[in-house]
């Protein structure tokens, strides 16, 4: 029961402390990115997104000690629960959500808005761990297969619909998740794949990847497969995954234009070409790395960022809250902060590896995989080697729904943890 548990002594402080460690680094840089030396704010100020980031931490130390004093088995035996419910807030959103930006992914409540695709990673990764603990699951198996796609998939594409598709591709790291827990190699490698026509599609024709395809067909029956390999079988085989490429780069054609927002796009476009429109879509990453690129090897100090004072680049204190690390901590206080995430996540797979119980390991490895996704993402968006999709780095990038959603995801792993700590 949650009342036998010795919270002091169950929980893994050493996770916790790398969680406060990036809660105060991320509080410290969103005060810089809005601080402007002309006009000083006070760090409680609400009317600024420092004060209202303090707010929101405030609020999160409530949802921590209501998460640690929950029984743990409510997370286990309500993950299926919690995940409808999400999905009826997720389809509710469409409807009644606000319109920000092109997306209909915002409830407003008052002056806050509130997002339910952030915390919809935290239930799916509970539902998926739900399943896939049961004895009786195989993922080799094509019927358990399906299903735990299926829990994965419903989630993204409702948010799809709300036009918030940077959310939804979070949803793909769960592949690591059940690679881990015995799906076959070739769906991963397959994963990849598509990731790779996916990346060239950016730079090259259609036509030029489908004839790639063929040589690479080619390439590999003639110089990978001996002579006694060559059976009609590999060779449908081989024809079979000439089709299934081939129809992945034609449709993109159809993901980028229709599904992605004109926004989105032209993000794309500028992650191609950044000179094509560098007072438009190629702006927000050309400042990004100016800004990271002037902090040099120690940064030009706390409050002293000149690209950050004066708001040359848009939602500095969000998605792009790295590049404030960057310019007025230098390359020493980025790497510090990687090391920060780095430590965090290795400690939360050891955790997890460590786990009596299948359903906490399996979250576990959920959490470090959703936010390593958001990690990798996020740093990479600003330095310009991924588009602009507008995913927060956790527990640094202003927002309350970012911010209780990452606490959660987190917290719910450290009950789990704590249980074991005590279980005979």
């Amino acid at each position: 029961m949650a009342g036998e548990i010795n919270i002091k002594n169950g929980v893994d402080w050493i996770t916790v402390i790398l969680y406060l460690s990036l809660v105060i680094v991320g509080y410290l840089n969103i005060y810089a990115a809005v601080f402007n030396p002309e006009d000083p704010i006070a760090f409680f100020s609400l009317q600024h997104n420092a004060g209202r980031q303090l707010l929101f931490l405030c609020l999160s130390s409530i949802i921590v000690v209501l998460i640690l004093f929950v029984d743990y088995k409510v997370y286990d035996s309500f993950a299926y629960i919690f995940y409808g419910f999400m999905i009826l807030a997720l389809i509710a959103t469409i409807f009644l959500g606000s319109d920000i930006k092109g997306s209909r992914s915002w409830i407003k409540l008052g002056s806050f808005s509130l997002q339910p695709a952030e915390f919809s990673k935290t239930v799916t990764a509970l539902a998926l761990a739900k399943f896939l603990s049961s004895q009786t699951v195989n993922l080799k198996k094509f019927k358990d297969l399906w299903k735990a796609a299926a829990i994965i998939l419903v989630p993204p594409i409702i948010i799809i619909l709300q036009k918030e598709t940077g959310s939804a591709l979070t949803f793909a790291i769960f592949m690591v998740v059940l690679y881990r827990e015995g799906l076959p190699s070739i769906f991963p490698a397959l994963f990849l794949g598509f990731v790779t026509i996916l990346v060239l599609s950016l730079f090259y024709s259609k036509w030029y990847i489908m004839g790639g395809l063929i040589l690479l067909g080619v390439l590999f029956w003639f110089l990978v497969f001996s002579k006694r390999d060559r059976s009609r079988q590999n060779l449908y085989n081989l024809l079979g995954l000439y089709l299934l490429f081939s129809t992945f780069t034609l449709g993109l054609d159809f993901f980028l234009t229709k599904v992605l927002q004109p926004h989105q796009q032209r993000r794309i476009e500028a992650l191609v070409n950044p000179d094509a429109d560098p007072l438009g879509a190629g702006w927000n990453v050309n400042q990004s790395k100016l800004a990271i690129g002037s902090g040099g090897f120690i940064g030009k100090g706390y409050l002293q960022g000149t690209q950050t004072k004066f708001d040359f680049v848009p939602e500095q204190s969000t998605d792009f809250i790295f590049c404030t690390v960057g310019e007025e901590w230098g390359f020493v206080g980025a790497l510090v902060l990687i090391a920060l995430y780095l430590g965090l996540f290795t400690r939360i797979i050891l955790l997890a590896e460590q786990q009596r119980d299948k359903f906490a390991r399996i979250y576990g490895y959920c959490v470090a995989s959703i936010m390593f996704f958001h990690l990798l993402v996020n740093i990479g968006m600003t330095i310009g080697l991924m588009p602009v999709i507008g995913i927060p780095l956790p527990f640094v990038s202003y927002g309350g729904s970012s911010l209780w959603s990452f606490t959660i995801l987190l917290f719910i792993f450290l009950k789990l943890d704590a249980h074991r700590s005590f279980k005979v």
